[in-house]
């Protein structure tokens, strides 16, 4: 399987289970990688045989910047069935960054991984 990759995507979203993280908002990153079998698209030089990372890229931040949810986790998998639906999508791998966590000590960032496929 090959993979179409899209990493730091960013969009504000109201995302968490505190109140101000819902009234507030915060960034939230978002990386997606695709598993696509691009032989026929490479073979015709045709993007309908393939995956639109455009798309996909402005896709995921409709789901960011969409209806809320408590938990990345939702999120998450928001984003990876809204990858799943397009048909040369075979699998996906979402990475989920939330760099301003409501964390009380130092930290760096908070991510959430999963893998989905058909």
């Amino acid at each position: 399987m090959d993979r179409v990759a899209v990493r730091g995507l960013r969009a504000t979203g109201h995302h968490g289970v505190f109140a101000h993280e819902r009234e507030e908002g915060q960034v939230f990153v978002v990386d997606v990688e695709l598993g696509v079998d691009t032989r026929a698209a490479a073979a015709d030089d045709d993007l309908a045989l393939t995956v639109h990372y455009g798309e996909v890229a402005e896709e995921v931040v409709a789901v960011v910047t969409g209806e809320p949810v408590d938990l990345i986790e939702t999120l998450a998998q928001r984003i990876a069935d809204q990858c799943l639906t397009h048909r040369a999508v075979q699998e996906v791998e979402v990475v989920v960054h939330k760099p301003h966590a409501p964390i009380t000590v130092p930290f760096d960032d908070v991510t959430l991984t999963i893998k989905r496929s058909r």
